[in-house]
């Protein structure tokens, strides 16, 4: 009797140690869940007020760009978004050095900046797909001004539409070409501002970087290796030297309006070059790596969502990317489309 009584009580004591160890556990992993949902909610917190502060209390909260200092370089500056930064910075009172191919373009640009802003201007007439023997006479013709802001914007594609690597055009002399002005001219600009910038305790400098350069993206492989180039460059260079009072900031935009994308037509997905340098200089001074806009963000959010890595890099959407049509067909047919609708209409 003795014995069925120790035994009862052992049963007991085991069946309420294992409901102790139970509870303990659910209140554990409870805690830990309410901890990780917690973590999460802040996280997502604090990118809706980064976003907020970045994309929209930045127009009230503009950065004085003249703490910089009063010149701002501007490479690509003959068309596209170099053309609308260079524009845009002079709207906000700098005098602006313009670098580019075209010397006609360039005293076009420059003229309507005096005209319609009063700023000085200088221009540069540089091919920056010829290599490093430009960059001495690049220095020449800086010395003496003090260059606050650096805009390396200056780039190129291979082809205007998704191709193989091997489908390169004129590989030897093309694969030179884009390295050169890509990811070059980025390093070798900032070669020879930054010292000025680091004397003088400020200095700003702004990356063109691509949505593309945020993921491998394959049929673009050489343009979207050199844009993760000016992605890394400019965030290591951020670290580096923001302690020194320079700040370097990459923008990596989706679809801006250009001579690159062909002139694509402005939508709520597609910017127009001034409109996105317009909201792009807003958002210096509140962060360090942007897409640019809010629409660029939020698209830039919704494919990392709906385009994971395993299917962009997979061979059914590559085989489907390849047999899109190319840019410059697509807007063939759509005019040929308008003007048969017109002819209709009338």
């Amino acid at each position: 009797m003795f014995l069925q009584s120790q035994l009862f009580c052992y049963r007991k004591m085991l069946l309420a140690q294992e409901l102790y160890c139970k509870t303990s556990l659910t209140d554990t992993l409870a805690l830990f869940g309410g901890l990780m949902v917690a973590i999460c909610l802040l996280k997502f917190t604090w990118k809706c007020w980064c976003g907020l502060r970045q994309f929209v209390l930045s127009e009230q909260w503009q950065v004085d760009l003249h703490a910089y200092g009063q010149w701002a370089v501007v490479t690509g500056a003959t068309s596209g978004i170099g053309r609308a930064y260079a524009t845009e910075l002079a709207r906000r009172g700098l005098d602006v050095v313009l670098l580019g191919r075209s010397d006609n373009k360039l005293r076009m640009v420059a003229r309507e900046i005096k005209n319609e802003y009063g700023r000085r201007t200088h221009t540069i007439q540089v091919d920056f797909t010829e290599g490093g023997s430009i960059y001495s006479y690049i220095a020449k013709e800086l010395q003496g001004l003090q260059i606050g802001i650096l805009v390396n914007n200056v780039g190129m594609t291979c082809t205007d539409h998704f191709a193989y690597f091997l489908e390169t055009p004129d590989a030897e002399q093309k694969i030179t070409q884009i390295i050169n002005c890509n990811t070059l001219s980025v390093t070798q600009m900032t070669r020879l501002v930054l010292p000025g910038m680091v004397d003088r305790g400020t200095g700003l400098i702004i990356n063109i970087s691509s949505e593309m350069g945020v993921r491998p993206h394959p049929l673009v492989a050489l343009y979207s290796a050199t844009k993760i180039f000016v992605t890394y460059f400019s965030r290591c260079l951020h670290a580096e030297y923001k302690s020194m009072g320079i700040t370097v900031q990459c923008v990596a935009p989706l679809m801006v309006s250009t001579n690159m994308t062909h002139n694509m037509q402005v939508n709520c997905l597609v910017k127009s070059a001034s409109g996105f340098a317009y909201e792009a200089v807003n958002t210096v001074g509140h962060s360090s790596y942007t897409s640019g806009c809010l629409s660029h963000a939020l698209q830039s959010a919704a494919l990392s969502l709906l385009l994971p890595d395993w299917l962009r890099m997979s061979t059914f959407l590559i085989r489907v990317l390849k047999s899109l049509p190319n840019t410059k067909t697509c807007r063939r047919k759509a005019s040929q489309r308008k003007e048969r609708f017109t002819v209709t209409k009338e």
